[in-house]
C-alpha cells in the first residue's frame, strides 16, 4: 500500500465496498478502511438467515459488486469474494482527518497515518442507536442488536421499534413455534411508516396467525425484572418481559463528523451532513455517502458509491440512477427545467422540503407524484376518502370553507400545504378544494408523507405548524388571521397527555390555555372529598381561559380519557391577543360564562342532591372507562326500559344483508345503563391504522364505514380495543319479497341470512369474509334501525360530549 492514495474510503458497508470497487476498476489508488475485522459490519451482524431486499426494483444496479434479493449470507459471500481486487485495511479505525483537499491526512486509532487526496466517509450510522430513555434502560436485558433469533428460547421478549430492523428481528424471534418465544413489538405511533411495505405485511401475517402480538400506540415507561411497564391509549399497563431488543433507529455520530469541519443541514440529532448534488460536504475534498446521507436502501447506497468515485474521477455528465425515472414525472410540464432545477425549485419554495437534502428530496419524489390542475379543478372534494398530502408548487388553492356557499374560500398560497387533517386524522376529507388558477402540487401518499415526518424533524414541525394554526383559526374563529396568531404559534408547545394524567388542577396557579388536538378529556371538581363529573371535552376544544379573563386560581380539574394530544398555549401571549382582538375576547367570555354557571350550579345544589350527583359522576367515569372517552357516537341502553325483545338486532340484520352489527347482550352495565357490543365511531379510530386496502372511512356525519373493498385481511378486527369488529363470510343477497313467498328463494322477513345460508352450505366450499362493524346505519333513511325498532325508548344513540355532562343533569332534575 503507497504512503498516498488517490482516494480514502472510510467504512466497508455497501456504500463503501461499491467505492472501493469502483476506485479498482478505474485503477485509482485507493483504500477502504474498516475498523472491524470483516466487512459490511452493519449487514455483516443482521439476523442470522435474514432475507435482504433489493427495492426500489426498479432502479437500476450501478454497482461493480454483484447484489440481488437474498439471504444475508449469500450476500456477504458473494461481496467477500469480489473484494479481492480491493485494497482493504481491517482494524483501521479513523480518529481526525485533518488538512485540506488534495492534501489529507487520517489519524487512526492506533496512531498510524494515511495520506489521501479525497475522502469518502461511508460510516453508515448504525454505530450510534438512539437509546431507551426510561427508568430501567441500562437494565442488563435491554440490547440493541440482534444477532441471531435461534439463541433464545422460551422467553417474553419485547421489540421495540416501528422500522425494518425491528419488524424483521420480531420476525425471527416468532418464526420458530418451537422455540416457545411470546413476541410482543411496540410501535409509538399507529403506522410503520419507516419500514417497508413488505415487512409491514408479513408482520400483520404474523400478528394474524397468532405468532406475536402487535402493539401501536404505546412507549415504555419502565423496565424492570422481568417486567414491562407501558404507556398506552387506555393508560398504563405491564406485562411480562424477560428481554427487550431496542431497534429505535440511529443518528450520526454527529462529533466526529462536525470536528471533520461538515455542516449538517439543522441542529436536529437525526440531521443529515449537508451535501451537494456530487455528494460533497461543506468541506471541500470530503464526501458522504449512503445512510450517513440520508438514504439507507442498499441499491440506493452502492449506486452513490458507483457514482462518487466517478465524480471524484472528473466524470461531468454522470446523472444519478434514478434520473430517468423523474425525468419522466417532470416531462409533463411545459417548464422545460432539468431534474435538478425542478428539484431545487422545490427544495427552495416547498416549506416542507425546506431541509431536505438533495438526496432525500430524489427520494422523496421517487414516492411522490406532480400534478397539474387548471383554474377550477377539484384536488378534492369535501367527504371523499383520502389520507393523502398536497404540497403547492406554483399558484394557489381556494379552500370552500362554507359547505353551502361554494364562493365562500379561503386562499392557500404557492409553498403551502392542504390535506394535513386526513393525513393526522385518517378522517374523510374536510373540505372541498380547488385550483385558483395554473397550479402545479405534489400529491404525497400518507405512507410517503409519514415517512417524510418520522425521517427529517423539519418537515414534521412544518406539518405540525401549519395543521394547529389551522385548526386555532377554525376553533377560535372571530376574525383571525395567520398573522394575529404567529405568536401564540412561536410560543405553542405539543404535549402528549398519558390518560388519566391531568393538565390542569383544581386550586393550582395558571393562566395557559389548552387546545385538545387528538383525544378527550374529562372535567371534574371537587365536591364533598370526591371528584365529580362535570363534562367530558373531545378534540377540537378548549380550556383555561377561566383563570386567564377572571384571575385566580384554577376551578376544575382536566385530565386526559384516553392517551391524548394537547396544544399548550402561552397564558401572556394568549392575553395580549385577546386584549388586540375584541370579538374573541367576547367568544371567551362566553365559553367562560358557560362554565361558570356549572360551577355555580353544581355548589349551590350539592347539598340537596349529593346522592344523585355522585350517581351520575359515577356512571359517566364507568362510561370513560368503556371507551366512551374516544366515542363521537354510541349505543346506550336504559336497562330500565328494555324489554329483551332483541327487535334492535333483528332491525340491523334486516338493514344489513342478514349480517347484525350489534350484540345486545354482550357489553357492560352499570346500574341502569348498558354498554352492548357496537361500534363507537372513535374520534381516531384505531381500526384505521393499517387498512391494506383503505376500505375503511369516516362518513359526512362521522361514522366509520368499511367499504366493498374490504379484503378480509383481519386487521382492522386485532387493533380495534373494543372487539366491536368481527370477520363473517358474506351471506347471500337477500330476494325479493314475492320470490321468497312464490318460491321459497333465500331467507324470508326476520330470518337471519346467516342461519339460511348455513343451512344451504355446500361441504367443502369455503365462503369469502369481511370485515362486519356499525356503520350507523349511513345511506338509511331515518337514521340507526336499532333506534327506530326499539319499541320502547330504550336503546339511544349519543355523542359523549351532550350525553356526559351535568347541564344534562341540571336539565333532568329540574324538569
Amino acid at each position: 500500500m503507497s504512503d498516498r492514495v488517490r482516494i480514502a474510503i472510510i467504512g466497508s458497508g455497501p456504500a463503501g465496498l461499491s467505492a472501493a470497487a469502483r476506485a479498482a476498476a478505474l485503477g485509482l489508488s485507493h483504500v477502504l478502511l474498516e475498523k472491524t475485522d470483516h466487512l459490511s459490519d452493519t449487514i455483516y451482524k443482521y439476523q442470522k438467515g435474514k432475507h435482504v431486499m433489493a427495492t426500489p426494483s426498479q432502479l437500476v444496479l450501478r454497482a461493480d459488486l454483484p447484489f440481488a434479493a437474498g439471504k444475508r449470507e449469500v450476500i456477504l459471500e458473494a461481496w467477500n469474494h469480489g473484494a479481492t481486487k480491493i485494497a482493504v485495511r481491517y482494524r483501521s479505525e479513523v480518529t481526525a482527518i485533518s488538512g485540506e483537499k488534495g492534501d489529507f491526512t487520517l489519524t487512526l486509532k492506533d496512531g498510524a497515518t494515511i495520506a489521501a487526496d479525497t475522502v469518502v466517509l461511508a460510516i453508515g450510522t448504525q454505530g450510534n442507536p438512539n437509546l431507551m430513555r426510561c427508568e430501567g434502560a441500562d437494565s442488563a436485558h435491554v440490547q440493541y442488536q440482534l444477532d441471531d433469533p435461534g439463541e433464545y428460547v422460551d422467553e417474553h421478549i419485547t421489540v421495540i421499534g416501528s422500522g425494518d430492523a425491528g419488524i424483521e428481528n420480531a420476525l425471527g424471534l416468532a418464526a420458530d413455534p418451537a422455540q416457545g418465544n411470546v413476541v410482543t413489538i411496540l410501535n409509538r405511533s399507529a403506522d410503520f411508516a419507516r419500514a417497508k411495505a413488505a415487512n409491514v405485511k408479513l408482520l400483520n401475517e404474523a400478528a394474524a396467525s397468532g405468532r406475536l402480538t402487535i402493539r401501536t400506540e404505546t412507549t415504555p415507561v419502565a423496565v424492570r425484572p422481568g417486567e414491562l411497564m407501558l404507556d398506552t391509549r387506555d393508560g398504563q399497563q405491564t406485562i411480562r418481559c424477560d428481554r427487550v431488543i431496542a431497534r429505535m433507529g440511529s443518528a450520526a455520530p454527529r462529533a466526529f463528523i462536525e470536528a471533520c469541519g461538515i455542516e449538517f443541514t439543522s441542529k436536529d440529532r437525526e440531521a443529515f451532513p449537508r451535501l451537494s448534488s456530487t455528494f460533497e460536504t461543506t468541506r471541500p475534498g470530503i464526501y458522504v455517502i449512503g445512510a450517513l446521507a440520508g438514504y439507507p436502501l442498499i441499491k440506493h447506497c452502492m449506486n452513490q458509491g458507483h457514482d462518487v468515485v466517478e465524480f471524484i474521477n472528473g466524470n461531468t455528465t454522470l446523472k444519478p440512477a434514478d434520473e430517468p425515472i423523474l425525468a419522466k414525472k417532470f416531462e409533463k410540464f411545459r417548464a422545460r427545467r432539468s431534474v435538478d432545477e425542478w428539484l431545487a425549485l422545490l427544495k427552495r419554495d416547498v416549506m416542507i422540503l425546506n431541509e431536505l437534502s438533495p438526496l432525500q428530496l430524489r427520494e422523496f419524489m421517487l414516492d411522490s407524484e406532480m400534478r397539474l390542475f387548471a383554474a377550477g379543478d377539484v384536488l378534492f372534494r369535501r367527504n371523499d376518502p383520502g389520507s393523502s398530502l398536497f404540497a403547492i408548487v406554483q399558484g394557489e388553492v381556494l379552500v370552500e370553507v362554507d359547505r353551502n356557499d361554494p364562493a365562500i374560500t379561503v386562499p392557500i398560497a404557492q409553498g403551502s400545504i392542504v390535506g394535513e387533517v386526513g393525513l393526522i386524522s385518517g378522517r374523510r376529507r374536510g373540505a372541498t378544494v380547488r385550483a385558483g388558477g395554473d397550479v402545479i402540487a405534489i400529491e404525497v401518499s400518507r405512507t410517503a408523507a409519514l415517512k417524510l415526518m418520522a425521517s427529517v424533524p423539519a418537515a414534521a414541525r412544518a406539518v405540525t405548524r401549519i395543521s394547529v394554526e389551522r385548526q386555532l383559526l377554525q376553533m377560535f374563529g372571530s376574525g383571525l388571521n395567520s398573522a394575529d396568531i404567529t405568536e401564540i404559534l412561536d410560543t405553542s408547545e405539543i404535549r402528549t397527555v398519558r390518560a388519566g394524567e391531568a393538565i390542569l388542577t383544581e386550586g393550582e396557579d395558571g393562566d395557559d390555555i389548552y387546545v385538545i388536538r387528538l383525544g378527550s378529556m374529562i372535567v371534574e371538581k371537587n365536591v364533598g372529598g370526591k371528584p365529580v363529573f362535570l363534562s367530558y371535552l373531545p378534540a377540537g376544544s378548549y380550556v383555561g381561559e377561566m383563570a386567564l379573563i377572571a384571575g385566580g386560581k384554577r376551578t376544575a380539574t382536566v385530565r386526559a380519557a384516553i392517551k391524548s394530544e394537547v396544544i399548550r398555549l402561552d397564558g401572556k401571549a394568549f392575553r395580549r391577543l385577546l386584549d388586540a382582538k375584541p370579538r374573541l375576547l367576547e367568544k371567551a367570555r362566553a365559553d367562560m360564562a358557560a362554565r361558570q354557571d356549572l360551577n355555580a350550579f353544581i355548589e349551590g345544589r350539592k347539598g340537596s342532591f349529593s346522592g344523585v350527583v355522585d350517581m351520575y359522576s359515577q356512571t359517566a367515569k364507568f362510561l370513560v372507562d368503556n371507551g366512551i372517552g374516544e366515542a363521537t357516537d354510541v349505543l346506550l341502553i336504559d336497562e330500565n326500559l328494555c324489554v329483551g325483545c332483541d327487535n334492535c338486532e333483528k332491525a340491523c340484520a334486516d338493514s344489513h344483508d342478514g349480517l347484525s352489527r350489534l350484540d345486545r347482550e354482550t357489553g357492560r352495565t352499570y346500574a341502569h345503563l348498558h354498554v352492548p357490543t357496537s361500534c363507537r365511531h372513535c374520534e381516531n379510530p384505531a381500526c384505521m391504522a393499517d387498512c391494506p386496502p383503505n376500505a375503511i372511512h369516516r362518513g359526512p356525519d362521522g361514522e366509520v364505514v368499511i367499504d366493498d373493498s374490504c379484503i378480509g385481511c383481519g386487521n382492522c378486527q386485532r387493533n380495534c380495543p373494543y372487539g366491536v369488529i368481527r370477520m363473517d363470510s358474506v351471506p347471500p343477497k337477500k330476494p325479493g319479497l314475492l320470490g321468497w313467498l312464490l318460491f321459497g328463494r333465500g331467507p324470508g322477513p326476520g330470518e337471519p341470512s346467516q342461519e339460511w345460508r348455513h343451512a344451504h352450505d355446500v361441504p367443502g366450499i369455503e365462503h369469502p369474509k369481511k370485515a362486519i362493524k356499525c356503520d350507523m346505519c349511513s345511506g338509511i333513511d331515518g337514521g340507526p334501525a336499532c333506534v327506530r325498532a326499539c319499541p320502547t325508548g330504550a336503546a339511544i344513540r349519543v355523542a359523549p360530549e351532550e350525553f356526559l355532562s351535568v347541564s344534562r343533569l341540571e336539565t333532568e332534575t329540574e324538569s
